[in-house]
């Protein structure tokens, strides 16, 4: 069954890994997603399980109590995870984030603090950019962070953070204008901010308020929420790195590996859309032989088969780019771009070769309709790839006049 998605070149330790987390997931996450989905409940007994399997740490140095594993090896576990269930893989991807940040920019003491609690998922993370009047346009956030004697006041409202509520531990990104005088571009007077709190709703902590779940058409389970803080005040050693001004680049080095992620979540729900869909197609009727033998239904199943090798591969090429140390937001960008895209295709043509019953809740298909669309908008929409990717393409192919 697992002819398609292969990956070349990967050690023992990881087809060890992938082959723990693919039993996993085909025993204990595909038998219960659509009902938990259903209900929007939150997958606890799911989430104590990766816990166990030290998923939560697959990226944290070892000397931290983490796997020391590179961002393939979590990339290939995400998309086995999104074959499950797409929710699942974003609880774990903004903790994954948050300590990515953290072991790259965090100061010794912040790593001490924060990185043997998240390996072992007693720290859960959450990371924050977006605010109600902006999207992608991160340079325009309003959110303050003000220089108070020994610490800063935070005041601001934040917009859809996975894992809002279940959360311990958010970067929040703000202003801060502390040594940055009038007229200094926006990206460089931002920092990220590390907001401890108690997970659940309402005031989780003095000058922070988690409000409810945001109801959502698809991506249930995990909760997506708001963030404001009024009057929050935060120690300056929870600043980023210990230095103001550097949050706007800490970011988006957390959101260029965020969007290996993604990709591998595009992947993910790709194969299970495929999967479910070439198992029906055998299994359906129509003018006396099963729909697969259907020359229309075949075109179909090679079309949906070749997307999701090719979104694979680009999600591999651009996690391995990462890993060599190399700049790679031009793969990361590309690789998000048609995986998502392409995600939305699969699963499209695999709803229509279920008919009728593709409509229907009973039906596996009609959770991966839903769920497809957030990977369109997650870490940058389609647009906002394209424009990284076309100046990336100009950078490398300048014109030599």
């Amino acid at each position: 069954m697992a002819r398609l998605a292969q990956t070349a070149g990967l050690t023992d330790v990881q087809r060890e890994i992938l082959s723990t987390v693919r039993d996993f997931v085909d025993k204990e996450i595909i038998p219960v997603a659509t009902q938990l989905e259903h209900r929007d409940e939150y997958p606890a007994e799911i989430v104590e399980g990766l816990k166990e399997l030290g998923l939560f740490g697959l990226m944290i140095p070892e000397e931290y109590g983490g796997l020391g594993e590179s961002l393939l090896t979590y990339a290939l576990c995400v998309e086995e995870i999104a074959r499950g269930w797409m929710s699942v893989s974003g609880i774990i991807n903004t903790h994954f984030i948050v300590a990515y940040m953290l072991k790259q920019h965090g100061t010794q003491e912040q790593k001490d603090t924060f990185l043997p609690r998240m390996a072992l998922g007693e720290v859960r993370g959450a990371f924050s950019m977006s605010e109600p009047a902006l999207g992608s346009d991160v340079a325009a956030i309003t959110s303050k962070g003000v220089r108070d004697g020994d610490g800063y006041v935070l005041n601001g409202q934040k917009m859809w953070l996975t894992n809002g509520g279940t959360s311990t531990l958010v970067a929040v990104l703000c202003r801060s204008d502390e040594g940055h005088p009038e007229g200094t571009a926006p990206h460089k007077s931002m920092t990220t901010f590390l907001v401890e709190k108690e997970p659940g709703f309402g005031e989780v902590r003095p000058g922070l308020t988690i409000p409810g779940k945001i109801d959502k058409m698809g991506y249930k389970g995990v909760d997506t929420t708001e963030l404001i803080m009024d009057g929050l005040h935060i120690p300056a050693n929870r600043v980023l790195g210990g230095t103001t001004g550097r949050g706007f680049y800490q970011m988006m080095d957390g959101v260029e590996v965020g969007r290996v992620n993604v990709a591998a979540r595009g992947c993910g729900v790709a194969q299970r859309a495929f999967e479910l869909g070439v198992s029906y197609a055998q299994q359906r009727h129509t003018f006396g032989k099963p729909i697969a033998q259907h020359q229309a239904i075949q075109f179909k199943l090679a079309e949906m088969a070749t997307k999701v090798e090719a979104a694979h591969a680009m999600m591999v090429n651009a996690a391995r780019k990462k890993d060599s140390g190399e700049r790679n937001d031009l793969e990361a960008g590309m690789a998000k771009y048609l995986a998502s895209e392409y995600c939305k295709e699969v699963v499209e043509d695999a709803f229509r070769i279920h008919g009728g019953y593709g409509f229907s809740k009973e039906y596996e298909i009609e959770r991966l309709y839903r769920e497809a669309p957030m990977l369109l908008i997650g870490e940058g929409t389609a647009e906002i790839q394209k424009m990284i990717i076309g100046r990336r393409l100009l950078e490398e192919y300048r014109f030599q006049g």
